[in-house]
């Protein structure tokens, strides 16, 4: 389904979201009407639309709208893409007037194999938004996927590691988790962990992930999700603590859409 401002949206209301592609977006899991992290979801939408289009946004509007969407018997995930139809790619610079699509599909399951990835050189434009316009990542990935991996790891001008095209990345190193400290989207699956257990933030260089016991990938759609391998560098699969992480993430009861 697809409804924009909480009524069905016709095909020439996304008009603009196609042709321009300039807006913001979350991706929620729900399960059982309820969503993990819900609070930080809701709080990256106020704060993007902020940076984005320097307008404000009711969270609590936008939490109507997705608990509209969201169906009582299945397992869902829901994007909130917030964008302005009245505003094309010759004129941005007019004042915005942001509207909340919320479209919905199926949710996989979180039991998934490990990743396979290649590290690319890439940083996107305004890390800290999550913003539509994902053209360079998906690059990265339709790339890594053909040569042979599963996904793109970035990393930026200085050889530090920073995030997925899609994902967050940890690394584990004897009981301590490690998270990477370069610029990236703050994830809420990664912050719910954060909270959860005790961790480290330190820049991570490429050539030093032989200094790891185990890396993983997060994200709202997937849980947590073991990397078996960033380039040549070779990580087990079966680690305990991403084991416990991974616990960590399923035992959160979620907040009520």
């Amino acid at each position: 389904m697809a409804e924009l401002n909480g009524v069905p949206v016709h095909a020439d209301e996304l008009q603009t979201l196609a042709l321009t592609n300039f807006g913001h977006f979350t991706t929620m899991r729900v399960e059982a009407g309820r969503v993990r992290g819900l609070a930080l979801h809701l709080a990256r939408l106020v704060r993007d639309c902020r940076a984005v289009f320097d307008a404000d946004l009711d969270p609590e509007r936008v939490r109507a709208y997705a608990r509209r969407a969201a169906p009582a018997d299945a397992v869902t995930m829901i994007r909130v893409t917030v964008f302005d139809p009245a505003l094309d790619i010759g004129h941005l610079g007019a004042a915005a007037e942001p509207r909340v699509l919320v479209t919905t599909r199926p949710a996989g399951g979180l039991a998934l194999p490990p990743l396979r990835v290649r590290s690319v050189p890439y940083v996107r434009d305004l890390p800290a938004v999550k913003s539509v316009g994902l053209f360079g990542a998906l690059h990265h990935r339709r790339e890594a996927q053909r040569a042979g991996f599963d996904d793109a790891l970035f990393v930026d001008g200085r050889q530090a590691v920073s995030e997925g095209g899609t994902w967050n990345i940890g690394f584990v190193r004897g009981s301590r988790v490690v998270w990477a400290d370069a610029d990236h989207l703050p994830g809420t699956t990664m912050e719910l962990l954060r909270r959860a257990r005790p961790h480290r933030t330190e820049r991570v260089p490429l050539a030093g992930l032989d200094g790891f016991d185990a890396a993983f990938a997060t994200n709202a759609a997937i849980g947590v999700r073991p990397i078996a391998a960033v380039d040549k560098v070779a990580f087990p699969d079966d680690h305990p603590l991403i084991a416990a992480l991974r616990d960590d993430y399923l035992g959160l009861p979620g907040d009520p859409l």
